[in-house]
């Protein structure tokens, strides 16, 4: 799957370098996969394989390294991840506690080998892990580089409140205790920061913002006027529930029978984990229930040229997620490419179209709202085309890749002379 975190991640670290910062980006668990220029490290520490092991055969907590590097290849991890492994969070709880443990968890193995990686190499500034779950490792980075660590919140609660008790409960009481030992907190939206200081106990003073921002080569609102035909609607995120296209169905089917819509196409593109492959029949089992099956395409994953192109392709972009999302890369790309979209207004969503003006906001999880919405969007396409091209320069202006890696850098740059002087960087 292309992975929103592995996206920002890639293109954050992408951006820094040209602008001449020496960065290494360092996979953890499996090969980053982006679909643009991977920048990442060749090794995988963490190794997805490994980590299983040692979490349910001792044995394995004691391998040698020289073997470990067997399944610890990235092509032998792709080879796993690409067999349809159902990674479904409940399961995963045991594994999610033990690897916040840290040195004291069945991974401890793993913490010493990043570790050591990281102290032969040059000296770093500054060590940012991806999210809360791995704060377990910033004690011993801390301990073993001398240099400061920062962590980045970036929707890792769907995650953990998927975990089901004791394990959400005692992962987010080691989130809490592992606080302490990171330098700053760097959320992708000031939703998520104010979210995260409750749902995680951490400290607010020392969360900071850098919103999200993409890679905007090829994003560009298209030239000349569509040429006429049915309304296309479009979803692109990871086909889950927590992202709607179920909902959207629902709605799609009021408009077709209840609200006068006409002949229309409703177009989806996105990840398919195999546990919800079910949820993708529901929503095809709901339109052909309503006679309109027919209407409905499902692309799977796409490349970023497809991307682009289905951009181009619908007349607005709704993905209406129940989950209260802190960033929606779709959302910031779908504008970038003067796409008017449809969001719940919750989440990061009314912070981002605040900003850009490019979409219009419903009531989360209101099928008739959502609706509505669409229809008065469908209603009026030539407006909303304009207001799309606007919120592209917007995008542009306030969400692009470049816009982020300058305030992270000023970020990090910050941090690390608070470090210097014995402080702790407090929040703006």
């Amino acid at each position: 799957m292309y992975c929103g975190s592995c996206l920002r991640d890639n293109a954050l670290a992408a951006e820094m370098m040209a602008r001449g910062h020496d960065v290494d980006l360092l996979p953890i668990y499996t090969p980053t996969t982006t679909d643009s220029r991977n920048v990442s490290d060749g090794h995988v520490f963490f190794g997805g394989i490994s980590v299983y092991l040692q979490q349910h055969v001792p044995l394995f907590r004691r391998t040698p390294r020289v073997l470990d590097r067997l399944w610890d290849a990235p092509a032998v991890i792709k080879a796993f991840a690409g067999g349809g492994v159902a990674v479904d969070p409940k399961f995963l709880g045991e594994l999610t506690v033990s690897t916040l443990r840290g040195e004291e968890g069945f991974q401890r193995k793993e913490v010493l080998k990043l570790c050591d990686h990281l102290r032969h190499e040059k000296p770093f500034d500054l060590i940012v892990l991806p999210n809360s779950m791995l704060l377990g490792l910033a004690g011993p980075i801390r301990r073993a580089t001398g240099r400061p660590v920062a962590c980045t919140l970036q929707g890792e609660d769907l995650f953990l409140d998927g975990l089901g008790e004791p394990y959400r409960e005692q992962a987010l009481g080691l989130i809490r205790r592992h606080a302490a030992e990171v330098d700053a907190f760097v959320s992708v939206s000031h939703y998520y920061a104010d979210f995260m200081a409750t749902f995680a106990g951490l400290p607010r003073e020392r969360i900071h913002v850098v919103p999200l921002g993409v890679a905007l080569d090829g994003h560009a609102p298209p030239e000349g006027e569509r040429a006429p035909g049915p309304p296309r609607i479009g979803y692109f995120a990871r086909v889950a529930p927590e992202k709607g296209l179920l909902l959207l169905a629902e709605a799609y089917v009021a408009l077709r029978r209840e609200r006068g819509l006409g002949p229309a196409r409703l177009l989806a593109a996105g990840y398919l984990a195999p546990e919800h492959r079910s949820y993708l029949e529901q929503v095809k089992a709901t339109l052909a229930s309503a006679g309109l099956l027919d209407e409905f395409e499902y692309r799977g994953t796409v490349s970023r040229e497809d991307k682009l192109r289905f951009f181009h392709e619908v007349d607005l972009l709704a993905v209406p997620s129940p989950y209260a999302e802190p960033k929606g890369l779709y959302l910031f790309e779908a504008q970038a490419s003067g796409l008017p979209v449809i969001s719940p207004a919750h989440g990061a969503f009314p912070e981002v179209l605040g900003k850009t003006r490019g979409g219009r906001l419903f009531r989360p999880g209101d099928t008739g709202d959502l609706a509505a919405a669409i229809a008065e969007v469908a209603a009026d396409l030539p407006a909303w085309r304009d207001r799309g091209r606007a919120a592209a320069s917007a995008v542009r202006e306030h969400y692009s890749v470049a816009r982020m890696a300058a305030d992270a850098a000023a970020l990090y740059e910050n941090v690390v002379a608070a470090f210097a002087r014995g402080e702790r960087l407090g929040a703006a």
